[in-house]
């Protein structure tokens, strides 16, 4: 009986080892699109004033890309790949500044072995270079 517990032991280990339990082989995240600004619409506003609807155009963006308004994530419609729109809350330009606006798309989740053939990796996120926009 010794004899026979230590071979079903052994097969069991050798099937585990045979269906990859031992190791977490992980496939490395690849650069994902880079997004562009080219205009902000409007440009500036008036301090004090009533929120508005901040329009960026541009290139490569998500179908989840995020309007970030100094440095803070807005709520944001994607028009296109070339249009994204925001509203900014009034308290947002409450007082005179410039602010930073960039576009972030959002990291995709990698797929691992069991999910896809040969599986695929999953996408950084990547944010644009900052445009100004001037509360006067």
């Amino acid at each position: 009986m010794k004899g026979f517990s230590a071979v079903l032991l052994a097969a069991l280990t050798a099937l585990t080892l045979a269906c990859g339990m031992s190791s977490n082989s992980t496939t490395p995240t690849m650069a994902g699109a880079m997004p562009s600004m080219t205009e902000l619409a409007p440009s500036n506003m008036n301090s004090g004033g009533a929120a508005f609807m901040l329009t960026v155009n541009g290139s490569n963006f998500s179908s989840n890309a995020t309007i970030n308004w100094n440095g803070t994530a807005l709520t944001t419609t994607h028009v296109s790949a070339n249009q994204l729109m925001a509203t900014v809350p009034a308290a947002d330009i409450a007082t005179p500044a410039t602010v930073p606006v960039t576009i972030t798309n959002p990291a995709t989740a990698s797929m691992g072995m069991g999910m896809s053939m040969g599986g695929s990796a999953g996408m950084m996120a990547e944010t644009s270079s900052a445009m100004n926009f001037t509360i006067n």
